[in-house]
């Protein structure tokens, strides 16, 4: 009984102490206030003989995560992990191998050549719970690193770097590479949610890719040499990046052609949507969240977004319609104009301007139907420094498709294949369908396969003569029909002038008559 009344009588004066200590700091000056706490850290660090350091996940102002924090991350759950309680399990680069790192609010223990560390791993926890009209934002992680003061100069100069170090190596070790794509502007993510991400698993290779082999080994090159001059961009002062201009009719493997570039410079790729991008400042955003070793893509360019600037009935409508609502809006509310105010010049400095410097080793790709029309600003050499074609199938990509499809490198049909297709304007993607077999049930060997592309291919043939004489015959008839119209106009100008200067004869005539009527009462006045 004298127990419980002690533990209460503690319990009655800790509860006592908190509520005078919360009537103090509401009452004393906070310039004391922090007085004071400095001299309680002082007199701690008196007793306390253990240091720490933190690793935020973000730094101050900044927009991107800290590259430390993530190397301490891959290091932890690398060499740590074995020893947490607390872990997070995912899969790992091949999709099979599970990967095991270490869970939030936890704490793991290392050892560096004879210090023991204690990391531990922590959100930051909000001082107040205030509800935001902005939505919810994934509040930052931090890493401490708590150590004995006599190893301040080890953990400081050498485990640390060590820890940066190794962190890399399994980043680069453990990297599987990811498919990334745009979440909406102003969705009420955090600032880490811009980007959205599934494994890239495309099984394209300039081995497989339907193109000329000597135009594919031009491009092996150019990629080769790009991966590799990360000091000769900086000699002559460039941002480390390439653009290339993709261009050509639909099914010429335009999207195949970058998963090939991917899987060569083993890159991740990022497909930026921008319909999906509010504005410039976004759009900016968007890539200061990319990484390295990066393929970043906007496919269909010139459907995308209007980068003329031609907005102004659509700008006029929407200030109209703001004019007469004086109701105020909430942040969250989103506005009724929810097109993209990308522009063209947000496009051109996301491209080359200051902020593309940011990072490295990134190549920019656009891809286009239509390369006409692009304006000449966005697609220049030194924004797409290297334009590619992707034409039409011609023998020299049949034959590669014949050997990725059906493993033949020759065949008697080839001559006549060869001749079709010089003749014939088919996408390497309709000659791909002809090549594959169409089921187990209706197994088809390569001479089936072939007969039925050379029968597609003259199908081809003669629908394109017959589209060209139907287009011919139209553009006869638009002609004859302009002749006509403009003969018509002739003929009915010429009656127009002829009942004009008939009009001006006759108004002449009987300006005369009346002088001779006038000039006869005079004499017959006389």
């Amino acid at each position: 009984m004298a127990v419980v009344d002690k533990w209460t009588g503690l319990g009655s004066a800790l509860a006592s102490f908190l509520f005078l200590w919360s009537m103090v700091q509401r009452h004393v000056p906070v310039t004391l206030s922090h007085r004071v706490a400095t001299w309680a850290n002082k007199l701690a660090s008196y007793f306390n003989p253990y240091l720490e350091i933190t690793i935020s996940e973000y730094g101050a102002k900044r927009f991107r995560r800290s590259d430390f924090f993530l190397a301490a991350e891959a290091y932890l759950s690398d060499a740590c992990a074995p020893r947490a309680r607390k872990l997070k399990a995912e899969l790992g680069r091949d999709s099979s191998n599970l990967q095991v790192s270490v869970g939030d609010n936890v704490e793991v223990t290392d050892a560096f050549q004879g210090a023991t560390v204690w990391w531990y791993v922590a959100k930051k926890v909000p001082r107040s719970n205030v509800i935001s009209l902005y939505g919810h934002q994934d509040e930052p992680r931090t890493y401490r690193v708590v150590f004995h003061r006599r190893h301040r100069d080890l953990v400081v100069g050498r485990y640390l770097p060590h820890v940066l170090q190794e962190g890399r190596a399994v980043t680069v070790r453990n990297r599987q590479r990811r498919l990334f794509t745009n979440n909406p502007s102003g969705g009420g993510r955090g600032r880490g949610d811009v980007w959205s991400h599934v494994a890239f698993e495309h099984p394209a290779t300039f081995d497989t890719l339907a193109m000329d082999p000597e135009e594919k080994e031009e491009i092996v090159d150019d990629l080769e040499a790009f991966r590799e001059a990360k000091d000769y961009y900086t000699k002559v002062g460039k941002a480390w990046k390439r653009g290339y201009l993709l261009y050509g009719p639909p099914g010429t493997g335009k999207s195949t052609m970058i998963a090939a570039m991917a899987n060569f410079l083993d890159y991740d790729v990022y497909d930026l949507e921008l319909t999906a991008v509010n504005n410039n400042t976004d759009l900016r955003k968007l890539f200061i969240e990319t990484t390295g070793k990066s393929i970043i893509v906007i496919e269909d360019i010139d459907c995308s977004v209007d980068l003329t600037g031609k907005r102004k009935d659509k700008k006029a409508k929407s200030d109209k319609a703001a004019d007469g609502d004086d109701k105020p809006k909430l942040p969250m509310e989103p506005d009724k104009d929810e097109g993209s105010k990308v522009t063209l010049s947000g496009l051109l400095n996301f491209i080359d301007g200051l902020w593309s410097a940011c990072g490295g080793e990134r190549i920019i790709i656009f891809t286009t139907n239509h390369k006409d029309k692009l304006d000449p600003a966005l697609i220049r050499r030194g924004r797409m420094d290297r334009h590619i074609e992707m034409s039409y199938c011609r023998f020299r990509a049949f034959k590669v498709l014949a050997k990725n499809y059906l493993d033949v490198e020759e065949h008697e049909l080839f001559g006549q294949i060869a001749q079709l297709l010089e003749e014939t304007d088919m996408s390497p993607a309709d000659v791909a369908e002809n090549l594959m077999p169409m089921s187990k049930k209706k197994k088809r060997d390569a001479n089936a396969c072939f007969e039925g592309l050379v029968e597609a291919l003259k199908q081809a043939k003669q629908e394109a003569a017959a589209k060209a004489l139907a287009e011919a015959a139209k553009a006869k008839e638009e002609a004859e029909a302009k002749e006509k119209a403009e003969a018509e106009a002739k003929e009915a100008k010429e009656k127009d002038k002829a009942a004009a200067e008939a009009t001006e004869n006759r108004g002449e005539d009987k300006g005369k008559d009346s002088k001779m009527s006038n000039g006869e009462i005079k004499e017959g006045d006389k």
